[in-house]
């Protein structure tokens, strides 16, 4: 028998969430792979239909979970904005990066360094996240910030937008910011005339 409902809680990092049945009945636990079509993630509001099954300990699980209707298309909010900001951003960054390794004012190694810490933080958020998904062992939030932290902090951006993944924690948020401020300002002081030694050590004669 299936049931129609409304999800009332999403965690989208790890997948799962629960819904509520439109006729009053007992809630259902769902998990991200339980829905018949993948193209969307679910969000809380979303009205479904789904049939129920009992798991060992007799508690409901949804399977088989439909959308109802597509999600209506919304004009970009307010809080929309940010994003597209912060990548716009990360590109600036990394163009700035490259511009100033080109003609000498930071070591080809500064970039090298960039390019690498964001390549494996980029695949360090994607195993999270499939991690996440599939009720695995978990990276520590503390690993994926000391690999921004090491310059990986435009791959992290990436995959987060990318994987809608890390996004709605906000204590996760504003560490992550600050690794991106303490990125800039060491990079600042790499081309003030204080970081004059440190460059020279970087270059490889």
């Amino acid at each position: 028998m299936r049931y129609q409902g409304k999800i009332v809680e999403w965690n989208d990092d790890r997948g799962f969430g629960f819904i509520v049945r439109n006729d009053g009945g007992p809630s259902a636990f769902v998990h991200i792979k339980a829905f018949t079509s993948q193209r969307r993630r679910p969000v809380v509001g979303d009205i479904v239909t789904y049939e129920v099954r009992m798991d060992p300990q007799a508690r409901a699980q949804a399977q088989r979970v439909a959308f109802v209707a597509p999600r209506p298309a919304s004009p970009p909010s307010a809080s929309s904005a940010p994003g597209g900001l912060a990548l716009a951003f990360t590109a600036v960054f990394m163009l700035f990066l490259a511009a100033s390794a080109l003609v000498g004012l930071l070591p080809l190694a500064v970039l090298a360094l960039y390019c690498v810490a964001s390549a494996v933080t980029f695949v360090a958020y994607a195993l999270d996240k499939s991690a996440a998904q599939n009720q695995r062992w978990r990276t520590p939030e503390q690993t994926l910030h000391l690999l921004a932290i090491a310059g990986g902090w435009p791959g992290a951006w990436v995959a987060q937008r990318l994987f809608r993944h890390k996004t709605s924690k906000i204590s996760f948020r504003r560490v992550f910011w600050a690794t991106v401020v303490i990125n800039c300002i060491l990079l600042g002081v790499l081309l003030s005339p204080l970081g004059t030694e440190w460059r020279g050590a970087l270059i490889v004669h």
